[in-house]
């Protein structure tokens, strides 16, 4: 099977969803489908394009069986309503080229970007074949939460555009529950919205927490004895990490043993440089991006792990960032809004304590309470760890995300049931013999689905019209 993936973000991106599109795409390669993925050049988080990609219009490569098509796109230095819209647009106008492609069966587009929605419509209604989107953040909800400049006055467009995307695709998968109201809100019906889970895509690390400890300290040049406080990811707007920073502040003025360390990048970086040297903080540091072999001990040497939001910050997005600090094993403080998807996650994971965002003093309470109560935070990272066992493993992700792309396609397969949250999944190996031995007893998986079906399912639609508008009922169809 013919597969196109429209997204702006795509490996060697490490962060965000770029390790997820690329999974996927790897993933439905390794299955035996032809996957072409339309993409960027990686500039994530950094704000600028990486080495090696960088003055270039175009470039093709073949990665683990994808084959990867980049164009061109303005990539902001900045964070503004304007910069983005620039970028969203020059993403759109050169991934027009795909147009040009071999005829797929089918479309998956990932939102965010914007783009990668709209091209995955456009490419939809060219070649009259289906299209599905993956939601990993609402670009509504967020032009008006994360903060960036000229964001509440650009919602609107937002939101129609993202309206248009939506109410076209045969189905969309969400990855937190809680993104399902703003989507029916735009007039999709509950039936298309599948709620999917991203998963633990970093390495277990072979050593326990404590083994990693004094070898990852000693590495980065980190104190032994200090109560180490990682944030890991992007510094952007919208995680408002004037907030650590101040909480650093207020633990350096208390005497406090606590060590922040802010690892990563993003366009906010130098500002969080510029407030911890005007302040004269000793016990906030900044590290860079860490090798995919090496993060994994990073966070495991850490004693809590930080998520931090602004507090507008709501149903917009579900960090990515936690899926690896639950597999972590560490007690997380989550300094985000109450009724955001972040405090939603770290509740039901039992991981970690929920405070009040944009409070330095309440994070620095939270972080002195695990500090002396070592056992609390252990039962903390015990419980984190079960929760990625149980909700995040790699098998269960992908065995959904088939069961999405045969939705799209029209030949869908019963949906598993959300695990409790006491329960751990089986391994790898037994979600695996599991699907091998019910080959028999259900309908088959994407793959073995029958040509004449999909045939009959991907014929080209009447002119003006998509494939999903001639299957609805006429009130429904998209205009």
């Amino acid at each position: 099977m013919r597969l196109l993936i429209t997204s702006l973000h795509y490996a060697p991106e490490t962060t965000g969803n770029a390790p997820y599109t690329t999974g996927l795409a790897e993933h439905l390669a390794s299955r035996g489908h032809s996957v072409v993925a339309m993409t960027g050049f990686p500039s994530y988080p950094i704000g600028r394009v990486q080495a090696g990609y960088r003055r270039l219009l175009w470039k093709r490569e073949w990665l683990n069986g994808v084959d990867v098509r980049r164009r061109w796109h303005y990539v902001p230095s900045a964070q503004s309503a304007m910069g983005r819209g620039v970028a969203e647009a020059t993403s759109l106008l050169s991934g027009l080229s795909l147009m040009s492609l071999p005829r797929p069966d089918a479309v998956l587009g990932v939102v965010p970007s914007l783009s990668g929605g709209v091209l995955a419509r456009l490419a939809a209604r060219r070649f009259g074949v289906p299209y599905g989107l993956i939601l990993q953040d609402l670009m509504g909800p967020a032009a008006e939460q994360s903060g960036v400049s000229g964001g509440g006055q650009v919602a609107s467009a937002v939101r129609a555009a993202e309206r248009w995307v939506l109410r076209g695709a045969d189905a969309i998968g969400i990855i937190a529950e809680g993104f399902r109201p703003y989507v029916e809100s735009l007039g999709v019906e509950s039936g298309r919205i599948h709620r999917m889970r991203n998963w633990t895509h970093i390495p277990q690390p072979a050593a326990s927490p404590s083994e990693q400890r004094v070898p990852v300290r000693e590495r980065l040049g980190l104190p032994q004895d200090a109560v180490l406080c990682l944030h890991a990811g992007n510094m952007g707007h919208k995680q408002g990490l004037e907030n650590v920073v101040a909480c650093a502040r207020l633990a350096a003025e208390a005497g406090e043993r606590l060590l922040f360390v802010l690892l990563g990048d993003g366009n906010q970086r130098p500002h969080l440089e510029e407030l911890a040297a005007r302040y004269r903080l000793p016990n906030l540091r900044f590290l860079p991006i860490q090798p995919n072999d090496l993060f994994p001990g990073v966070l495991a040497a850490a004693d809590v792990l930080l998520v931090n939001q602004r507090g507008s910050v709501s149903d917009m997005s579900l960090p990515s960032k936690l899926t690896s600090y639950f597999a972590a094993g560490r007690p997380i403080v989550a300094a985000v809004g109450e009724a955001s998807e972040a405090a939603r996650e770290v509740e039901a994971s039992g991981g970690g304590l929920v405070v009040a965002p944009d409070e330095p003093r309440a994070m620095l309470e939270a972080l002195l309470e695990l500090a002396q109560d070592e056992e609390r935070g252990a039962r903390m990272g015990e419980s984190a760890r079960a929760w990625a066992d149980a909700t995040l493993s790699e098998a269960a992700a992908m065995e959904s995300y088939e069961q999405f792309l045969a939705t799209v396609l029209g030949h869908p397969i019963a949906e598993s049931p959300e695990p409790d949250v006491d329960s751990v999944t089986a391994s790898a190996e037994e979600n695996e013999a599991r699907r091998e031995e019910s080959d028999g007893e259900q309908q088959p998986l994407v793959r073995q689905i029958d040509p004449g079906h999909r045939r009959r399912r991907l014929s080209r639609p009447a002119r003006g019209a998509s494939a999903s508008d001639e299957r609805r009922p006429p009130h429904l169809r998209a205009a």
